[in-house]
């Protein structure tokens, strides 16, 4: 029971700092990382919120990449909810200021890169299922044997120039992270001695087969002393 507290709670915290580096690239008025420049040009053309872009977006990558037979998680159907609805709760409640100058802006897209990589470190790491986005590029730097920063500015590349023609923003910003994102993450997988190659995620069904076990050893060891009483 207690690693799987620790397992939602360090979900919870990855899905919390990657919206909260959405939200700082966002108020760093310098443009957007290229996911996002998508999220927010989809969000022009349909109305819709950025959150809610975020969550359309994951859900269409998930049918993409579960057709093409790659494992689907539980952290996986997370994340493409709770990210989005993440970023919505943070811009709705307006405690991230907004730049007005180069500088700001400049510590504000550095800031979200860090606090996105390792929001990004801690759920990959659960092994219950990547993100939409980041399961895509695990499955191709897997199968592909190239490096984390490559595969990432090649999807991001992708992502950004289809944002940029529906009107997403777009500066400095953008080119800091389609560069720095893939990069500050291997950084970060390299610090903490993880090999991405390594991790092993549990589809839907090992993950719903290790809570029903957890919950039945729960309720075993609740009955057990009664009986025993008895």
């Amino acid at each position: 029971m207690k690693k799987l507290l620790v397992k939602t709670s360090r979900l919870t915290l990855g899905f919390l700092l990657c919206a909260l580096g959405t939200v700082l690239a966002l108020h760093s008025n310098l443009g957007l990382s290229p996911w996002d420049v998508f999220h927010q040009g989809l969000a022009n053309v349909t109305g819709m919120t950025i959150g809610q872009a975020s969550i359309i977006t994951g859900v269409i990558i998930v049918i993409a990449t579960g057709i093409a037979g790659l494992e689907i998680g539980l952290g996986t159907v997370a994340n493409m909810i709770v990210i989005g609805c993440f970023i919505d709760l943070i811009i709705y409640a307006d405690i991230i200021p907004v730049s007005d100058n180069m500088v700001t802006g400049i510590l504000m897209i550095i800031g979200s890169l860090i606090v996105g990589a390792m929001g990004s470190f801690l759920y990959i790491g659960c092994e219950m299922g990547c993100g939409p986005r980041d399961g895509l590029m695990v499955a191709l730097v897997k199968h592909t044997g190239r490096p984390v920063s490559l595969i990432r500015l090649c999807i991001e590349s992708c992502a950004f120039a289809v944002g940029w023609l529906m009107g997403g923003k777009i500066g400095i910003g953008t080119l800091i992270s389609a560069f720095g994102l893939g990069v500050c993450m291997q950084l970060i997988f390299k610090i903490f001695k993880v090999d991405i190659k390594a991790i092993k995620h549990k589809n839907v069904k090992q993950s719903i087969a290790i809570l029903k076990e957890t919950v039945t050893s729960l309720v075993r060891g609740k009955v057990s002393p009664v009986i025993q009483n008895r």
